[in-house]
């Protein structure tokens, strides 16, 4: 069970760097003049492929995960709130992954209205689930 244990770590982590990047590339299309189409294409083109990585590399952290949940019969009894917490926030990664899907599509769309520093903070929020999911599993405060 540790090798399942190691690669979800892995792939949890891998997961984490492409929704790091991806609303960087969202913060860099924002600031792209109106009259610079070669590099507007080049960073949506990045961030189709990032996006597509990351999906994939999504797909075996969750059922990793699933599969620890399974073998160590985690969350019933007393000290295991960490847990629902843990997975309420992977159910919150799952749906900012999602959210930076939609946000791809209004670039391709040219329909986006966000500002660059929405962008900014909508970036640092993965990093923070991050951090509290790390926490959790780590120190287990409840």
């Amino acid at each position: 069970m540790l090798w399942v244990k190691a690669f979800h770590i892995v792939f949890v982590a891998s997961w984490f760097a492409g929704l790091f990047y991806l609303p960087r590339l969202f913060v860099n299309l924002v600031s792209v003049p109106a009259d610079s189409h070669a590099e507007r294409e080049r960073l949506l083109m990045m961030a189709r492929k990032l996006y597509r990585f990351s999906s994939l590399l999504m797909v075996p952290a969750l059922a990793l995960g699933f599969v620890l949940w399974l073998y160590y019969g985690l969350g019933r009894g007393p000290g295991s709130a960490w847990l629902h917490v843990k997975l309420l926030l992977v159910v919150g990664a799952v749906g900012y992954h999602h959210t930076c899907r939609s946000l791809l599509r209004k670039f391709e769309q040219l329909a986006n209205r966000r500002t660059e520093r929405w962008y900014r903070v909508f970036n640092e929020s993965a990093v923070l689930v991050f951090a509290a999911i790390v926490v959790l599993v780590v120190v287990k405060p409840f």
